[in-house]
């Protein structure tokens, strides 16, 4: 195979994004300029918002460009991501189809494609669109916001130079069209292609003709905070550490990661070429980060659909139903020193007639492990590579409520403003069933991530904390 190099690090901006679809794509340069000023004032309310929560000095935020706020105070890598992510919000908005007046999405028997109806990307994160090193066309071409499917691109790898863990793959390599054209490498020989649909991450993919697995494939663009490569310690950890969480709960099901590969460079799995293969959802598994997104029946979130269909329109008891299920398994496995990232994209629920009925995880490559903690309820622990293992015996604990609190306050902003229902009586909703870990707490974990982008080290786990909205509802 041969191609170019990767883009240098960078995206077009709201104006080179206009300037592109003007020439190439006229058709969505209008409705591109309408939804502008509504995605640079989204983009930006994050950014405020977590400068005010991560306590961060910036000077006085006079301005309604939210790079500029970055630029002023000399942030000028991040202002560029942030650039970038106004002008991927907007596009989104631009090319989102008008509500088809059907019926409501949850009852539909060919159930519609879940993670390609979310728009926003994350609730908090001012990169949430950031798709740093991708054009627009890759973007439009590639990002689930556009209801896209991608030719994955099948590559020969000879014997010697496979590695390859769990139940084992053959000498087969799934690479992302996008990083396919920047692979230089004569030892790989395409083969073929597969049709493929992208999910809420865009580099993790659902074959068209499977589907039982989805494959988590390497790409080098910047995706909201990170590169998203596949990391040797990934290759290793995924198939051992599913295979255990999967012996050790009870409420919830995680999906495995049964099957790794890579390519060896130099003798080492190269995080550039390297693939996850892991258990598919059923269609019906709907990300609870996309129970914000719009019903392609009314536009309105799929949330509301839920609780008109089974709680006579009450949000307050779907709300409380579907915090039981959202911690009990993670809490049951927290209790034994594991802490998973259980945000909105790595937990699934089923809604049977609108009801809450089955949670699913997967992804654990930001989960945390005390193994001593794990070993003190009589479980040995597999090899754990990379950054799994807990730097401090509270990591695991902080883990799960930051990620919970997220996946809280975008539920109970949703639903507030879908159902017009006051935002207290949704989180005594909660409190009546999170459970004393979190209803006892003065202050709640958020992962820092704007704060994050601004250090040395990016990829550094960092934390704010914020009132406890459930204290006084306990």
């Amino acid at each position: 195979m041969s191609g170019t190099t990767a883009e240098p690090l960078g995206g077009p901006d709201p104006s080179t994004t206009a300037r592109w679809l003007e020439s190439h794509r006229p058709d969505l340069h209008p409705a591109y300029l309408r939804e502008l000023p509504a995605a640079r004032a989204a983009i930006r309310h994050r950014l405020v918002t977590a400068i005010a929560r991560e306590h961060l000095r910036t000077p006085s935020q006079t301005s309604q460009d939210p790079a500029e706020i970055l630029r002023a105070a000399g942030h000028e890598s991040f202002a560029a991501e942030v650039d970038n992510s106004v002008a991927n919000l907007a596009l989104a908005q631009a090319t989102q189809p008008r509500p088809d007046g059907g019926p409501p999405a949850l009852t539909r028997p060919t159930p519609p494609h879940w993670e390609q109806l979310v728009v926003d990307g994350h609730p908090l994160h001012p990169g949430c669109r950031t798709r740093t090193g991708m054009t627009t066309a890759d973007v439009l071409a590639y990002a689930p916001e556009h209801r896209t499917v991608v030719d994955l691109v099948q590559v020969a790898v000879p014997e010697h130079r496979w590695h390859t863990t769990g139940a084992g793959l053959p000498p087969l390599l799934h690479l992302h069209p996008w990083q396919a054209a920047r692979i230089d490498d004569a030892d790989l020989r395409r083969v073929g292609t597969r049709r493929a649909r992208p999910l809420m991450s865009l580099r993790t993919l659902a074959p068209l003709d499977d589907p039982t697995v989805h494959l988590k494939t390497a790409i080098d663009a910047q995706l909201t905070s990170a590169v998203r490569t596949v990391s040797p310690a990934a290759v290793e950890n995924g198939p051992n550490l599913t295979a255990l969480l999967q012996d050790l709960t009870q409420n919830l099901t995680i999906l495995r990661e049964y099957a790794a590969g890579a390519v060896l460079t130099d003798g080492r799995p190269d995080r550039r070429l390297s693939v996850l293969h892991r258990q598919a959802p059923p269609p019906e598994a709907i990300p609870v980060g996309a129970l914000s997104a719009p019903s392609p029946a009314d536009g309105a979130p799929l949330a509301r659909e839920a609780v008109r269909l089974a709680y006579n329109g009450d949000p307050r008891t779907f709300l409380a139903d579907l915090t039981r299920l959202l911690v009990r398994g993670p809490l049951e496995l927290l209790d034994r020193g594991i802490g998973l990232e259980a945000h909105g994209q790595n937990t699934l629920v089923t809604l049977h007639h609108g009801r809450p009925a089955t949670l699913y995880y997967r992804d654990v490559g930001g989960i945390r492990v005390d193994p001593k903690r794990l070993e003190h309820t009589g479980v040995t622990p597999p090899p754990l590579h990379g950054d799994l293992t807990a730097t401090d015996p509270d990591e695991p604990e902080t883990t799960v409520l930051a990620a919970l609190t997220v996946v809280f306050g975008q539920l109970v902003g949703t639903l507030a403003g879908a159902t017009d229902t006051d935002p207290a009586h949704l989180w005594a909703a909660v409190a009546r069933t999170a459970g004393d870990l979190l209803t006892h707490r003065d202050t709640l974990p958020i992962k820092a991530t704007t704060t994050m982008r601004l250090a040395a080290d990016p990829l550094e786990p960092r934390w704010a904390y914020v009132p406890n909205p459930l204290l006084e509802h306990r």
